[in-house]
């Protein structure tokens, strides 16, 4: 796409979106995992092609979507501009707000410059980019579309087959609706093509809408399903920043995780005690090929 390169990433790391400016500098949307900063430094370097990264714009701050912000920084003297809803949280760098505690997640700090906030447009070379609310998985997430191409960088809000874990919904603040809404939003763009924030780039607008609907609708009718799918993402998602922990010492972290903890009591304290839930948590995980045993410790991934 002509002034947009889209450095596709693993499921640790968001989608990197590379928008060419003009001679002020280009802009990345999203920073990727901060374990796999030094790659998107490389990466990002590599696609500038000896052109100047001014500026870092977050859909949201989740910590596969801002975690090589700070490399970047240092590497690039770029700015970073945030969700509005955050700037007093990532400025105190207040990791309960900001959800790296309750998470038990990893994001390196960064220094936020300014906002990008719905309602505003961001000009970029040739791209006018809208910036539009996107609630649901993330109460403060935006995505960018530029209207003229039929483009929307969606983050997190719309993927091909689906949409992120909807984290209001498991501290008991509601969710589902605004994820509806925020369908509802993108289906009124007439978007030509989506770049998620997780997957490759796609056309078939019309049918991820679909699919979202039937998974939204799926979600709603039970919410005890969405809690289990979302401990199951958050007990994977450690593993791909650990690669490998000891079943006893990852039995510890999903007990030490107040997430964890809060479905756990809110499915009705399952499997006895919060280590047996995990443990079956584990066993799914391995049933499904998402991790494997070997030793007495749990490795990320199918065996090799």
């Amino acid at each position: 796409m002509n002034g947009l390169t889209v450095l596709e990433r693993g499921w640790l790391s968001s989608n990197n979106v590379l928008l060419a400016g003009d001679d002020g500098g280009a802009v990345l949307v999203d920073s990727g995992h901060c374990r796999h900063a030094a790659q998107t430094v490389a990466l990002v370097r590599h696609a500038l092609r000896g052109a100047t990264l001014a500026a870092v714009v977050n859909t949201h701050l989740h910590s596969d979507h801002c975690g090589g912000n700070a490399a970047l920084q240092r590497a690039f003297g770029a700015k970073v501009f945030i969700p509005p809803g955050q700037w007093h949280a990532a400025v105190d760098w207040d990791e309960d707000a900001l959800s790296y505690r309750p998470t038990r997640q990893h994001c390196e700090r960064f220094e936020p410059h300014g906002t990008v906030a719905p309602g505003e447009t961001l000009q970029l070379g040739d791209r006018r980019w809208q910036v539009l609310a996107a609630p649901g998985h993330d109460p403060h997430s935006v995505v960018l579309f530029d209207d003229r191409h039929g483009v929307l960088i969606s983050a997190d809000a719309l993927w091909e087959n689906g949409f992120g874990v909807v984290f209001p919904e498991l501290v008991g603040e509601p969710g589902f609706d605004e994820v509806a809404a925020t369908l509802e939003l993108i289906a009124g763009l007439g978007a030509r093509w989506v770049v998620p924030g997780h997957g490759a780039p796609f056309n078939d607008v019309p049918g991820a809408l679909q699919r979202a609907r039937a998974l939204l609708d799926r979600l709603r009718a039970d919410p005890q399903r969405h809690r289990r799918h979302a401990a199951k993402v958050l007990l994977k998602y450690h593993l791909m920043e650990e690669r490998a922990q000891s079943l006893p010492r990852l039995l510890l972290w999903v007990g030490d995780t107040p997430y964890l903890r809060r479905v756990w009591h809110d499915l009705g304290r399952p499997g006895g005690s919060l280590h047996g839930w995990g443990e079956s948590l584990v066993h799914e995980l391995v049933a499904g090929a998402a991790l494997h045993v070997r030793d007495g410790v749990v490795h990320d991934g199918p065996p090799t």
